[in-house]
C-alpha cells in the first residue's frame, strides 16, 4: 500500500539524457561511473542511486531521465555530471522487490491509487508529454551483491503538488 512522507532536500550528482524505452542504458549504465568519480574525490553515495523522470512521453517514445547518486552536501559537477537537489515535499512512495520490468504494473497502481485519494501529482501536461517536478525510482540494491534483477528493491517516490 503506498504512503505519504515527507522528504527533505536531498543533494545528488547526476547525468541527464534525453532516451527511448530502448537506449535506457545511456543513463542507466552511467550509475557506477559515478559513483566511482565520487569515490575518487573521497565522497561516499548517502542513498539508493536512483532515476529521475523530469519528462515522460510514451506515445513518441521519448524520456528525458537523469541517473543520480545522492550526496550528503552538494559536489560540484564536470563535465556532463551536474550537480542537484531534489526538492523537499510530500511524496507518494511505494516499494517493489523484483524485476524492474515489473515496474509498469506498480507504477499504474501507484497512479490509480493517488486518484482514488483525491491527491494531485507535481506535474503539468503539455502536448501529451508529463513534466514531473520529481518522479523517482530508487535502487536499493547493489547489482555487484546481487545479480539476480528478480530480487531487486526499488523504491518509486512521485512528488505531490
Amino acid at each position: 500500500m503506498p504512503q505519504i512522507v515527507e522528504f527533505p532536500e536531498r543533494p545528488y550528482i547526476g547525468i541527464r539524457k534525453t532516451i527511448t524505452m530502448t537506449s535506457f542504458g545511456l543513463v542507466g549504465d552511467r550509475i557506477a561511473e559515478m559513483i566511482g568519480w565520487l569515490a575518487e574525490r573521497g565522497h561516499t553515495p548517502a542513498g539508493a542511486p536512483f532515476f529521475r523522470y523530469d519528462s515522460i512521453d510514451l506515445p513518441q517514445d521519448r524520456l528525458v531521465v537523469e541517473a543520480g547518486v545522492p550526496v550528503t552536501a552538494p559536489v560540484a559537477g564536470e563535465g556532463e555530471l551536474h550537480a542537484g537537489t531534489l526538492p523537499a515535499g510530500r511524496f507518494v512512495t511505494e516499494s517493489h522487490h523484483g524485476h524492474p520490468d515489473q515496474l509498469s504494473g506498480v507504477i499504474e497502481s501507484v497512479l490509480t491509487w493517488a486518484a482514488e485519494q483525491g491527491l494531485t501529482w507535481d506535474m503539468t501536461e503539455k502536448g501529451g508529454t508529463e513534466h514531473w517536478g520529481c518522479r523517482l525510482e530508487l535502487y536499493r540494491t547493489d547489482p555487484r551483491v546481487e545479480p539476480d534483477l528478480n530480487k531487486w528493491d526499488i523504491d518509486l517516490q512521485f512528488r505531490l503538488a
